[in-house]
């Protein structure tokens, strides 16, 4: 085993899309554990567009990242010692553990994996962007047989996973994803019924052309993961009292978007087609997270829902894979392999 921790840490903060010289390869002992806690060597961590906001030295549901603090994040890993009861050498574990290769936790915020499914999906498909996809799209999309869902990001973890949910719901589902690649990964290996390009539409008028020609009967659910010109293009289609889960804005995640300027027009369609839109942080329903596994570990292991895992070697290569994900470098869920 080796002697020395390496970590990386947030050393300035970014303007606008990050760039290397925000972040910090450090080196340091590898910590003890004390009382309750357990010693866990990281095999791989989870890269999530939400890391972004917690750079910033701003309000928002989560406390700001302090400069020098290691990056945030969920990570797997091996029980190297433990203090606490109910974890032994050897054991495979997630918690958050941050970009390290070595992380201290309590036992009480770690959870043994179950062997019966690749322990990377404890970052996706069985972790917080597949528990989001299951929670909110049936407490705030309401989804219904022969509605249409659209949803932007599809092929990424949480986009993927809302799709299949819908489709087996017996929903139309729409996919909006950036090059003709993901679309056709949207339309074979997740199984939308159509994918739109985004890409290939410079303005917001010709993208919601395209998704008329697709959405012959409006959108009833309009799941958001971007904003931006997809957000201005998706309102103006919507149904009456159809409804928004709002999981995320990437578009505008640290700079400024034109069409931001343009939100007073996608206000006005809330209003006249008496939307329902929901914004909603995954973590006030942690409670629910035991009855999302009981129903979908199975189906993973049955191979029942598709996911797809974008996995890059090297802690030192977090940073870059992290600004690529960012721009919509990544297929799949972006995970590090430390």
């Amino acid at each position: 085993m080796t002697s020395q921790m390496r970590r990386i840490a947030l050393a300035r903060r970014p303007s606008g899309v990050p760039v290397p010289e925000d972040f910090a390869m450090e080196t340091g002992p590898i910590p003890t554990p004390g009382a309750g806690e357990v010693l866990i060597e990281v095999s791989h961590h989870s890269l999530d567009p939400y890391m972004r906001g917690r750079m910033d030295d701003a309000g928002s549901y989560a406390a700001s990242l302090e400069l020098g603090e290691t990056m945030i994040g969920q990570g797997i890993g091996r029980v190297l010692a433990s203090e606490a009861e109910g974890f032994a050498q050897g054991d495979v574990v997630t918690g958050m553990t941050g970009w390290a290769s070595h992380a201290v936790l309590p036992g009480d915020q770690l959870r043994v994996l179950d062997p019966s499914v690749p322990a990377t999906t404890a970052l996706g498909v069985l972790g917080m962007p597949g528990f989001t996809a299951w929670t909110a799209l049936r407490e705030y999309g309401r989804p219904k047989a022969g509605e249409t869902l659209v949803i932007a990001a599809a092929t990424g973890p949480v986009g993927a996973m809302v799709g299949q949910l819908a489709k087996a719901a017996g929903l139309r589902t729409v996919a909006i994803a950036g090059g003709d690649q993901k679309c056709q990964l949207a339309l074979e290996k997740f199984g939308f019924d159509a994918a739109i390009d985004h890409r290939a539409h410079s303005e917001a008028n010709s993208l919601r052309a395209a998704l008329a020609e697709v959405c012959p009967d409006g959108v009833d659910i309009y799941w958001e993961n971007v904003g931006g010109k997809i957000l201005e293009a998706v309102t103006p289609l919507m149904n009456v009292h159809g409804r928004i889960p709002v999981c995320g804005t990437i578009a505008w995640y640290g700079g400024s978007d034109e069409a931001a300027n343009r939100l007073p027009q996608v206000w006005r369609a809330i209003l006249t087609k008496r939307l329902s839109v929901n914004g909603f942080i995954i973590f006030d329903h942690w409670d629910g997270f035991p009855a999302f596994l009981e129903e979908v570990a199975p189906k993973i292991a049955a191979g029942e829902i598709a996911y797809l895992e974008d996995i890059t070697e090297g802690l030192e290569n977090a940073p870059q894979t992290f600004i690529g994900m960012l721009t919509g470098g990544n297929t799949g869920k972006t995970i590090i392999k430390v």
